[in-house]
């Protein structure tokens, strides 16, 4: 049996072991041999399955509506689509407060991430207490508890870059317990490093099986954790380990880019054409959440991150709902900023990034469309275009191959007037492609099976660009960021119209012989708007995207960087990281806690956030901390005063 498939045959077996199981002694009396106890977890058998279950925590962050919108929204990226079930995440309204009301059953709840961090961390507390007590030494033993370690240490991480300070748990919870105080963010951070650096000495440099937590994935977030400490959000006390951390941070990065390689072609990270395919194997990723197409395993976390980028295609004319278009819950609407950050000529991230076309796939009886024509087309346009206009000349662009008139055109601009970015088209933008999943087995299937990247190679080149940007050697930290722009630019000879995202898995594992002729429920195409978007001639030459220094810029950044008012050299070169990151990174769950340490969030949001612009405030550089927690807690027995909960609590919440 493979791993993926047996972790979660433990988890499951895990969750019926600690379910409470009684007889009615009354009805039959009869006693229950077969019950098993936490016991269990004092066994060989019973730690391995502990360790084994522990790594569903992993799977938390792309369950469900909370891992987009803890991460995503209220940024510059990304605000809210045609369903705004979770907007006051992003628009930092009234109800965004340590309660949050629900709108309906999607609501994500003040407390839902607290909670699951702090259930993984019980996890590993309870691991790393009874492998330390009931296992002989080995590397069994030393390989539980680098993984105990890391999961404690990951789920802190996450806990403090989201609300600050909290309270600090290192031993498993057996019975019911109130009395929680509060650590410093400096404490907790403290924890964090040491539970890295104690993962980083243990586990082994080569995961055992596909999943398992490597050497490098604790270097990874290392790294991160001294650039967490090391940033703007805790500059009122991290002036004493600033420089060791910059310095550490980077002896980390280094390692880990000096054992890895980033995947030859930006395309290949979302190429996903089976499950458990080539893409979730590249030695770029370092630690990825594991799912599965089998049923029986899949518990209370699948992965959904597939619904929620998406804009609404299925009324639209010729078209209707597919596997290969995806479930379209269009949660995440595309900001302006996040198509003008990319040098769009050159760039081939942002067309390997977002799904620019579709195919017909439901043509409509007596007219002149056929299955696979194009339908949809997303025109990611400059502002000096003045090819459209607000008047209806959208409904004659005319598709060269078939000189047929492209049923829906969509320009972002038209005669200079941001034509998508109003009211009017909340469910009408270009949607990320990181997370389609064509391998789902019918349309309505809201449970993917693609895996879930946490980590991956991009991310620590720019993590150690930025370590040394702070450090103040530039020219260091232009090395790092020209290695991922340069894999980012066309090559030679390279077709700027090729285009693949998780949806040809559709086409891959039920009809080999493509797209056009499966059926009517097909809308993959095979190519991108990129010359249509431009309104340049066909070109496959050489790009190179490479910069030699912070103080002259390529355009895009430095249009941006007038409008958020920088002008000394680090500002500028943190803006061009953070800009860098976008490009790399679009999606893929850094954004809010990125712009949240290093306090650019409001300058950022009030730019490029319509939703969130008008409420943003400084208090939003943390999340405020769940009522239902101050609610439990107690303080020498008694419930908490409103004076105490309140002491306890974010500023301005």
């Amino acid at each position: 049996m493979n791993y993926r498939k047996s972790i979660y045959i433990r988890i499951l077996a895990l969750s019926v072991l600690l379910s409470p199981i009684s007889a009615c002694k009354d009805f039959l009396e009869e006693e229950l041999m077969t019950q098993r106890t936490t016991e269990y977890f004092t066994t060989e058998e019973g730690i391995q399955d502990l360790a084994v279950g522990m790594y569903y925590n992993l799977r938390f962050h792309f369950s469900s509506e909370w891992g987009f919108a803890t991460t995503n929204y209220g940024t510059d990226e990304f605000r809210v689509g045609g369903d705004a079930s979770n907007s006051m995440w992003n628009d930092y309204g009234g109800n965004f407060n340590s309660l949050i009301p629900a709108v309906n059953v999607n609501t994500v709840m003040a407390q839902t991430l607290w909670d699951n961090m702090y259930i993984g961390i019980n996890s590993a507390n309870l691991l790393l207490q009874n492998a330390e007590a009931h296992l002989p030494a080995g590397t069994a033993k030393d390989t539980y508890k680098g993984e105990a370690h890391f999961i404690r240490a990951f789920n802190y991480l996450k806990l403090v870059r989201q609300y600050g300070g909290v309270p600090l748990k290192l031993t498993p919870s057996t019975t019911v317990e109130r009395e929680f105080e509060r650590s410093s963010t400096q404490a907790v951070v403290e924890q964090i490093i040491a539970d890295f650096n104690d993962a980083y000495n243990l586990l082994p440099v080569t995961a055992s099986v596909p999943g398992k937590i490597t050497k490098d994935a604790a270097a990874h977030f290392l790294a991160k954790a001294y650039l967490f400490r090391a940033s703007e959000i805790n500059d009122s006390w991290n002036g004493a380990t600033k420089a060791s951390d910059l310095e550490q941070g980077l002896r980390f990065a280094d390692e880990v880019i000096g054992r890895r390689q980033l995947a030859p072609n930006f395309a290949d990270l979302w190429n996903y054409t089976t499950v458990n395919g080539p893409n979730e194997s590249l030695n770029e990723i370092l630690l990825a959440a594991q799912f599965t197409f089998d049923q029986s395993t899949r518990g209370s976390y699948g992965n959904q991150m597939h619904l929620f980028y998406l804009s609404q295609y299925l009324n639209l004319p010729h078209m209707m709902r597919d596997i290969a278009g995806g479930r379209e819950y269009q949660r995440l609407r595309t900001n302006y900023y996040a198509y003008n950050v990319y040098d769009r000529v050159n760039d081939s991230r942002f067309w390997k990034s977002f799904k620019t076309k579709y195919a017909v796939n439901n043509p409509a009886a007596g007219s002149i469309y056929q299955l696979g024509d194009l339908s949809v087309m997303y025109v990611i346009n400059n502002p000096s275009d003045t090819r459209f206009n607000t008047a209806g000349s959208l409904s004659n662009v005319v598709d060269a191959k078939t000189g047929k008139v492209i049923p829906s055109v969509f320009p972002i601009y038209a005669q200079g007037a941001d034509y998508l970015n109003n009211e009017n088209f909340q469910n009408r933008f270009a949607p990320l492609n990181k997370f389609i999943d064509g391998s789902r087995e019918a349309v309505g299937d809201v449970i993917g099976y693609r895996d879930g990247i946490l980590a991956r190679l991009a991310d620590t080149y720019l993590t150690a660009a930025e370590l040394a940007v702070r450090q103040g050697d530039y020219g260091k930290a232009l090395t790092y960021i020209n290695t991922v722009r340069e894999r980012g630019t066309y090559k030679e000879g390279e077709n700027r119209t090729a285009y693949t995202d998780g949806g040809a898995a559709y086409n891959a594992t039920s009809n080999p012989a493509g797209y056009a002729s499966f059926g009517a429920r097909n809308s993959f195409y095979p190519e991108n708007s990129y010359y249509e978007s431009n309104n340049m001639p066909v070109t496959t030459a050489k790009t190179s995207l490479t910069i030699t220094s912070f103080a002259q810029l390529p355009a895009e950044d430095e249009a941006i960087i007038r409008t958020l008012g920088y002008a000394s050299e680090y500002d500028r070169a943190l803006a061009f990281i953070l800009n860098e990151r976008s490009r790399e990174l679009m999606g893929e769950f850094y954004r809010w806690e990125d712009l949240s340490r290093t306090k650019t969030l409001i300058a950022r949001a009030r730019a490029f956030n319509r939703g969130a612009a008008p409420n943003i405030q400084d208090k939003h550089n943390l999340r405020p901390i769940p009522q239902s927690h101050l609610d439990a807690i107690q303080k020498n027995g008694s419930a908490l005063t409103s004076t105490e909960k309140q002491q306890e609590q974010n500023p301005g919440y």
